[in-house]
């Protein structure tokens, strides 16, 4: 486990009670109480969210901003505006890890474990109780670390 360290994992889609707002005060209480490292998995919807929300406060808090990324090509399929977020987001990212070259059955979930044995507290976005969001919550549960729900 990683000190001083933030993953996100939330669900591709969000819903209607899904706060920006409070994710932001999230990681700012985060940021000020010490967290540095924050864990991205680069997903469409809550990872893109969360990292831009990251990057709001990277240059204040001297944020540190990783990408872990499943596979090459992960936003081969996304609409064109999440391209553009990916891109952008990437851009600004401090490191890069890739789990796979190309995509594997495998790869979501190597990057998912990795995210929750290198972090001391989760944020998630968690509204099921199946699929990678939920998996990724219990692996981090499982190593002790703090989830925070949103």
């Amino acid at each position: 486990m990683r000190e001083n360290a933030c993953a996100f994992t939330g669900h591709r889609e969000l819903g209607g009670d899904f706060d920006v707002q409070l994710l932001e005060r999230v990681v700012e209480r985060l940021a000020k109480t010490g967290t540095v490292t924050f864990l991205c998995g680069m997903a469409r919807g809550f990872d893109l969210v969360a990292a831009e929300v990251t990057l709001k406060f990277k240059l204040k808090y001297n944020l540190k901003l990783v990408a872990c990324v499943p596979y090459e090509g992960q936003a081969d399929y996304f609409s064109a505006s999440d391209k553009e977020r990916y891109e952008n987001i990437m851009a600004h990212c401090d490191e890069k890890r890739v789990f796979a070259e190309s995509y594997n059955r495998y790869c979501m979930f190597a990057r998912d474990r990795y995210m929750a044995e290198n972090c001391s507290v989760m944020v998630c976005y968690l509204r099921k109780t199946s699929g990678g969001t939920y998996y990724t919550v219990n692996c981090a549960k499982k190593l002790g670390v703090k989830v925070i729900e949103l």
